[in-house]
């Protein structure tokens, strides 16, 4: 059954024309997903639970058709990004930085995925401050989920581990790391929440949130991860309204 045509806007313009190829429900979020790595129809579908086979039959279409997505030879019902879809992650990692400040609560039903927890850790990496640290290994385990996230010097790689962990490539970065820099964490889904708020004097705070548990490592590290991963709460603009004819003031 052919997918239906996408409906024009009548604009000759590019933010038009991108929600035109990916603005359809539930096409971002399968973008999301394939942003960690390619995924099987299964795979998707598992991570997206609410949505219709048909419908991710009909957005998997679309996104071919769009030259935003290609199956995987090589992976039977397997689906990955091309390069024209690779270039979305900074739309999809800004989306996620704006959506992380209205957050909220979870909603009745609401699931924690590897893939969405990955994406949150790579729009919260803070290359900068990582940079400076040693090579640490922080491994959490939200909402049923586990993954292992290596920092080396800028450098961060996710990986989902333990049962139910969909198959990898060898990570990129593989350094032997030191006991003592390893720090392994319980974590609600609030508690990631409140662990990587951007909030002025978050990383100063001892100990770790509600719904954070250290299993392994200390507040030094936890500390670190805190330095490292953060997404910046967003808020209106410091700069003032300025009215006709007057200076340019900044609070």
């Amino acid at each position: 059954m052919a997918t239906r045509a996408a409906r024009g806007f009548g604009q000759y313009s590019g933010v038009a024309r991108a929600i035109e190829r990916v603005g359809e429900r539930w096409a971002l979020l399968i973008i999301r997903d394939l942003l960690v790595g390619a995924r099987r129809y299964s795979d998707l579908k598992a991570g997206l639970p609410r949505i219709p086979t048909n419908i991710l039959s009909d957005r998997l279409k679309e996104l071919q058709e769009a030259g935003v997505i290609r199956r995987v030879p090589t992976v039977r019902g397997g689906y990955e990004l091309t390069e024209l879809g690779r270039t979305l992650e900074p739309v999809i990692v800004a989306l996620e930085r704006w959506g992380w400040s209205t957050l909220g609560q979870p909603a009745e039903g609401e699931i924690v995925t590897a893939d969405a927890v990955a994406l949150s850790l790579h729009a919260a990496f803070h290359a900068e401050s990582a940079a400076t640290a040693p090579p640490t290994e922080y491994v959490l385990h939200v909402g049923g989920i586990s993954l292992s996230a290596m920092v080396v010097g800028d450098a961060l790689d996710v990986m989902p581990i333990g049962p139910g962990a969909l198959l990898q490539p060898m990570r990129r970065t593989a350094p032997e790391v030191p006991p003592s820099d390893v720090l392994e964490l319980e974590v609600e889904p609030v508690g990631l929440r409140d662990l990587l708020a951007g909030a002025p004097g978050a990383v100063a705070v001892k100990g770790p949130p509600a719904g954070v548990s250290i299993l392994v490592g200390g507040s030094a590290l936890l500390a670190r991860f805190r330095r490292t991963f953060r997404i910046d709460p967003v808020g209106p603009s410091t700069r003032t309204v300025q009215e006709p004819g007057a200076a340019a003031s900044v609070a």
